[in-house]
């Protein structure tokens, strides 16, 4: 390989004879630094953003070329050589490389990780674009004459010619294995004897006739104007619009301008579960490319749709968070639908916000950037009201239904059966005699989620962690939703022996079984993570929902956003307390989130809709602004409680956590950053703004069998936060104790816990 492609490489490239030519190389090991490499004189100069393969101690890594010099501080006698160049043309181009770095100085994180995350699997693990390329085949003429002669003494390859002819138009080996196990030799002898003929690919846009534009409403009309007239510069809009109030055929039409441009659009959306309905309107909508990547699809399938985007055969690339990295030839727009959702935050590893690292590549790419929520993040709501963000609304939905009525039902005051109140059981069966649908949503899977002793009112606890452990009835395990630790149904009490052990509360199964019960000739549709594992099944699921033909539905959060059910008349919501007390600062704005979007599923079509909230706090501020739909004042409360206590969007925030096998390892590493922490302060005047938090156990200290803590940084601006943040990273991994446990340092976390 390394012959051909160096081949390759020096017909446009210099051999050098006299000078030295070092490679900076991104590797994807845990190290803030780029590796120099030396280049033999006998290969060319492969360009920055091509791989490349060296030896790293005692391995052989992919790395990624970065920049070339000719000089390097370290000792030349002790630099390896590049042992073999993977590309003869940039994976990634300067101006994506440029982002990409960054990203890493941003985050602090270790830039390889970071500029390996723009790479699919299979070039991370240095293999060839052409290798990963799914091979297609079409009849050709001799094969259309060699078929209508009949069967001969090859009843497979004949069975093949049969469906290329039924078909007509090129088939891969998912069509082809159908005909028969032997598939493979059968396809090589028909394009051997010239009966067959393979192509690039079977990419090409949708058949048939786009669907037209909708007729805008005036609000959607000046929000479509105002971003088409930015369509050649950078600008980051809000558009806060009430649910069902159109904001993705905004979305389409700006779309439509920049297609009309020869760009491409990227649109990103919080979860997989967003991509199938939204997949569907835009392929009604445009006869182009449209591409999808998320962690649902193979890796072949992520690399090939990677790969059309990086060369412009795609138009509309659909995503989850980390396609917020993917390489576009010809971008025009970047579009994040539901801005607000947490998912855009990657909890682990590395650790950047899809949201954030957007609106920067919009700005490095001179592009407008669009992001669309009912319930904006407060931060992002805080810019607009300050007017870094330019706020486009719409304030009425787009159908005669207008926003569904929010009741709240006093738990104290309902007698409720299995955690269903008596007014939200009629309201299920009214809906089911009257052919409408109803949607009841509790945001805990599982059949119940915690299992108790009769007698001593003891809890199965996690022995992992800090957390009860949930009963999956169909399962028939108790499972722990933090590390996935699985147990049997408990014989006795492990506190005091007792033989009685019972659940309490209620998970999405348990309210399956209530309803079935409540009303046993109803189609019941039950959507959550336990449900939607096998692929295809999720698609399948949320069709019967669509269509109507599921009379009732239980779900979890995958069902709270996002989704168009048009016969859905009633919401139950069954537990609205969940979130009130928290420790977590941004408990109320994620209350407000999620009631707000899964009432909103209720009434999209011409009728209005209504939702039930069960609560205990009917009284609470909280839970009246709820009531109202009144995100307004949610917000300026929100803002006002987060500006007292000294949180985000009015102070920058880090977070070092550490966990570690004994309970005390993890305080004792905080501690000692904590004193090193203090003294970088004090030492430096650039840094005096910055305030530390003494060192604390996490709210849920053990988990997955390790004990967590965690020391807060605050800052009122961003200079000396990541002026100090630069400064103690480095001291952290100097020191020893930093080898004794994990450790992480999260920029801009989206909660404390």
């Amino acid at each position: 390989m390394v012959d051909s492609v160096s081949d390759k490489l020096s017909e446009s490239a210099d051999i050098r004879a006299d000078h030295l030519t070092i490679m900076k190389v991104a590797l994807p090991v845990p190290v803030r630094s780029l590796f120099d490499y030396s280049l033999p004189s006998a290969l060319p100069v492969p360009r920055p953003g091509c791989r490349v393969r060296v030896g790293f101690g005692s391995r052989v890594l992919t790395g990624l070329v970065i920049d070339i010099s000719d000089s390097t501080s370290l000792d030349m006698k002790k630099l390896k050589f590049v042992e073999e160049i993977l590309d003869s043309e940039p994976l990634l181009q300067p101006r994506h490389l440029e982002f990409l770095s960054w990203v890493a100085d941003y985050y602090l994180h270790p830039p390889g990780d970071v500029y390996f995350s723009a790479l699919p699997k299979f070039l991370r693990a240095g293999k060839s674009l052409k290798a990963t390329e799914t091979p297609y085949w079409r009849i050709s003429d001799a094969g259309n004459e060699v078929f209508l002669q009949g069967p001969g003494r090859a009843p497979v390859q004949h069975r093949l010619l049969e469906i290329f002819s039924e078909k007509q138009q090129a088939l891969g080996p998912e069509s082809l294995k159908l005909a028969s196990s032997n598939w493979r030799a059968a396809i090589a002898a028909l394009e051997k004897k010239g009966l067959v003929e393979r192509v690039e690919n079977n990419l090409s846009a949708e058949e048939g006739a786009a669907l037209p534009a909708l007729k805008a409403t005036k609000d959607q009309q000046q929000a479509i104007d105002s971003i088409t007239a930015s369509l050649v510069k950078f600008n980051c809009f809000l558009l806060f619009g009430i649910t069902g109030s159109g904001k993705t055929e905004v979305y389409l039409q700006c779309i439509s301008d920049v297609l009309a441009n020869k760009r491409q659009a990227l649109v990103l959306v919080p979860e997989i579960s967003l991509t199938p309905q939204l997949v569907g309107r835009f392929r009604e909508r445009f006869k182009v490319v449209i591409d999808v990547l998320h962690s649902g699809m193979s890796d072949r399938q992520r690399m090939q749709a990677w790969n059309r985007a990086r060369l412009g055969v795609s138009s509309i690339l659909i995503g989850t968070r980390s396609a917020v990295f993917v390489p576009l030839a010809r971008p025009g727009i970047i579009i994040l639908d539901e801005e607000h959702d947490a998912s855009f935050k990657q909890q682990d590893g590395f650790r950047y916000h899809a949201r954030d690292v957007a609106i920067k590549r919009a700005s490095m790419e001179a592009i407008p950037v669009v992001m669309g929520s009912a319930t904006p993040s407060l931060e992002s709501w805080h810019n607009a009201k300050q007017g870094k963000f330019k706020l486009l609304t719409l304030e009425q939905r787009a159908t005669a239904g207008g926003l569904p009525d929010i009741y709240l039902l006093d738990l104290e005051k309902q007698p409720i059966e299995s955690g269903i109140s008596i007014p939200l059981r009629e309201g299920v069966r009214k809906c089911c005699k009257q052919g409408e649908q109803s949607l009841l949503f509790i945001n805990r899977r599982g059949f119940a989620p915690a299992v108790c002793c009769k007698e001593c009112n003891a809890l199965i606890q996690c022995s992992r962690c800090d957390a009860r452990m949930t009963w999956h009835q169909k399962q028939g395990r108790l499972v722990c939703h933090h590390c996935g630790k699985t147990n049997r149904w408990p014989e006795c009490c492990p506190d005091c022996g007792g033989d009685e052990m019972v659940t309490i509360g209620q998970g999405t199964e348990n309210i399956h079984q209530a309803i079935q019960q409540m009303v046993p000739d109803a189609s019941i549709e039950r959507i959550d993570r336990d449900t939607t594992r096998l692929k295809g099944e999720l698609e399948e699921r949320l069709q019967r929902a669509q269509s109507g033909e599921a009379e009732v539905l239980v779900g979890t959060q995958m069902l709270s956003k996002g989704h168009d059910f048009p016969n859905l008349k009633l919401v139950g919501i069954l537990d609205s307390d969940q979130l009130l007390f928290s420790s977590d600062f941004r408990a109320n704005e994620r209350l407000f989130q999620l009631i707000t979007q899964v009432a909103g599923r209720a009434g999209r079509a011409d009728k209005r809709g209504m939702a039930l909230l069960q609560t205990r706090f009917p009284d609470s501020p909280w839970m009246q602004v709820i009531a109202k739909h009144d995100y307004r004042e949610f917000a300026e409360m929100a803002l006002q409680e987060r500006k007292l206590a000294e949180y985000p969007p009015f102070t920058h925030i880090a977070l070092l956590r550490a966990e570690a096998l004994e309970q005390s390892e993890a305080m004792k590493f905080l501690e000692q950053m904590y004193k090193q922490a203090k003294d970088l302060i004090a030492t430096n005047p650039q840094m005096k703004p910055v305030s530390l938090s003494e060192p604390i156990p996490s709210a849920m200290e053990k988990r997955a069998g390790r004990y967590r803590a965690q020391l807060l940084v605050q800052a009122s601006t961003r200079s000396p936060l990541h002026a100090f943040l630069n400064h103690w990273r480095s001291t952290i991994e100097s020191a020893r104790q930093s080898r004794k446990v994990r450790w992480s340092l999260d920029v801009d976390p989206i909660d404390l816990y």
